[in-house]
């Protein structure tokens, strides 16, 4: 009975700290996060395809079929 009572406590614990002690960004904090990683991501992206091309361009003149 004591680990069912601990899980309640752990489970309001959790919930205190969700409602009111945590800060949640605001739309446009969130906005810009979501604009900062998309355009991290696309321009990762766009470094690993030109390695690719470049490494099939360099294996295709290595390996000529």
């Amino acid at each position: 009975m004591n680990i069912v009572k601990t899980f309640i406590n752990y489970c309001k614990a959790c919930y205190e700290e969700l409602a009111h002690k945590t800060t949640w960004p605001t739309r446009k904090e969130l906005t810009q996060s979501a604009v900062l990683v998309l355009t991290a991501s696309l321009i990762i992206a766009a470094v690993v395809w030109v390695m690719d091309v470049l490494f099939k361009a360099v294996m295709s003149s290595i390996y000529t079929i």
